[in-house]
């Protein structure tokens, strides 16, 4: 079996050794300079240093994946549609598409499997869940989910992802699935924010007991099985992005609270920060859906209009008292 891994970052580094346990995969990596350190030592230093890849073939060029009967996309959500446009013409009719990111196009906030159907025609899945490449480079117990609309992929995914120190679920609920793996990111620069700002365990844990209650209010407006969110691509991956330092998107919060400008953190995280994104597309999807989502909302204040967060919390803590679960779960 042909797998092409595409995207040199933490996450597709560290996706390429497990696989690699199991296939030679082919790992694209459009920085030449890292592609030539991996292909001389198998580390990647520059984005997961200390794991070490010995069985796979490492490549500049994305002719090295065509005709892969498997490509795994590990590219951040901004990039999604220009790769899935380049790797287009490498890709057989019956090639799975198995993608990482997590977030929404950010021109239009569809869901990505929304936009992959726009240009590709090939089986899609949905790799997601609590998995820190940190973890997965050395050997951790993980456990993830597979989710697509075409079950014999999903099933493939499953049966080449899975280890005996990976596990994969599969669930059939797309939309749940993106989400989730979407919209935690953005409770976890809340959460990152609120320790910034020196408050404790009582603030994360409601900021993320209510986050994940605004993450499945949308969910369900949008057509997702409620019980997604209680699984592993809901609640199993909010809770190790916001309580991880491995996590980008709180680490980058943190640094907002400490009196930071936005900038300032995301050039220090060193990485992609989806949540920053992902929250002005949540902010504008609880309109157009009318779904009410404060913590979204307010978050999408002190990024996009340079609301101080210590006003932030006082806005979320002082607004009009409110039953603590909505008619729309008992419907």
């Amino acid at each position: 079996m042909k797998i092409s891994i595409v995207g040199g970052g933490s996450w597709g580094t560290a996706i390429c050794y497990l696989i690699s346990k199991k296939y030679k995969p082919i790992f694209y990596i459009r920085d030449k300079e890292v592609c030539e350190t991996l292909a001389k030592t198998g580390e990647n230093k520059k984005y997961l240093p200390g794991t070490f890849i010995e069985n796979a073939n490492f490549t500049n060029s994305l002719e090295d994946i065509k005709d892969s009967d498997i490509i795994i996309l590990a590219t951040p959500s901004s990039s999604f549609k220009e790769m899935l446009s380049k790797i287009n013409k490498y890709t057989k009719k019956e090639t799975i598409i198995a993608s990482l990111a997590k977030g929404f196009e950010e021109e239009t906030h569809k869901r990505l499997s929304e936009v992959a159907k726009e240009y590709t025609s090939n089986p899609f899945v949905v790799v997601s869940g609590p998995s820190h490449a940190e973890e997965v480079g050395k050997d951790i117990p993980t456990a993830i989910v597979a989710s697509s609309a075409d079950l014999e992929a999903m099933n493939k995914a499953q049966e080449v992802f899975s280890s005996p120190v990976f596990r994969v679920y599969t669930n059939p609920d797309l939309i749940g699935v993106e989400i989730g793996g979407a919209l935690k990111n953005i409770i976890a620069l809340a959460a990152g924010m609120s320790d910034g700002l020196g408050y404790g365990d009582n603030t994360k844990a409601a900021l993320m007991t209510r986050g994940m209650y605004e993450m499945s209010k949308l969910g369900l407006k949008l057509g997702a099985n409620p019980h997604t969110f209680n699984g592993l691509s809901g609640m199993g991956d909010l809770i190790v992005t916001c309580t991880s330092m491995h996590s980008r998107n709180r680490r980058c919060g943190i640094l907002i609270g400490e009196g930071h400008s936005i900038e300032e953190s995301v050039k220090e995280v060193g990485q992609v920060v989806e949540g920053i994104k992902t929250t002005k597309a949540a902010y504008l999807l609880s309109k157009d859906y009318n779904v009410e989502m404060p913590i979204v909302k307010i978050l999408y204040e002190v990024l996009y209009n340079n609301l101080d967060p210590r006003e932030a919390v006082e806005s979320l803590m002082t607004r009009k008292h409110k039953e603590e679960i909505e008619e729309v779960f008992f419907e």
